[in-house]
């Protein structure tokens, strides 16, 4: 059994149920800029988890020189999950990359400091999961704040997950 990986594979079950409740949100309201919410919209938060998984999990520690999400390119909930799809590839493929050697130190350089940065995988897997929770936080109070009943995002127990594993993987 991979640990990370069965934990990876639970935050996935908490981002299903997510993009399950983003889906009966009005489309406008999706990508509507709210003033006052740090990054302005629920579509530009999913966004920036995407390009954190991406720069920190894809360009720091895979050294991977492919592009990151950008805002323009998401206009819905489906072209996220597509997003996300790669996201979880590019995961997993860091988790058997780095199989055995969390403890392993990475050092390379960040783009916006001039010095090397030493990191662990541990490090960098805990920070994407972090902010993608940090972030889920914002993405339900703006929609709150939108006029949206929210769900329960919490990490899902395993009756949750069974409870929603009819949810399709896309609306």
């Amino acid at each position: 059994m991979n640990v990370f990986k069965e934990q990876y594979d639970l935050i996935k079950h908490t981002r299903k149920v997510l993009f399950h409740f983003c889906e009966t949100i009005e489309q406008e309201d999706y990508i509507k800029e709210v003033d006052g919410y740090g990054w302005g919209s629920i579509r530009n938060l999913h966004v920036h988890i995407a390009e954190c998984y991406q720069s920190w999990i894809g360009r720091f520690a895979l050294e991977t020189s492919e592009p990151v999400v950008k805002e323009s390119e998401v206009t819905d909930v489906n072209e996220m999950r597509k997003i996300f799809e790669r996201v979880d590839e590019l995961v997993y493929r860091f988790l058997d990359e780095y199989d055995e050697r969390f403890d392993e130190k990475i050092s390379r350089v960040v783009s916006w400091k001039e010095e090397e940065e030493e990191l662990s995988p541990l490090w960098l897997l805990t920070h994407t999961i972090t902010h993608e929770f940090h972030h889920k936080g914002q993405i339900v109070t703006l929609a709150r704040a939108l006029g949206y009943d929210p769900v329960d995002t919490d990490l899902l127990t395993p009756s949750d997950i069974n409870r929603y594993l009819d949810y399709p993987e896309q609306g």
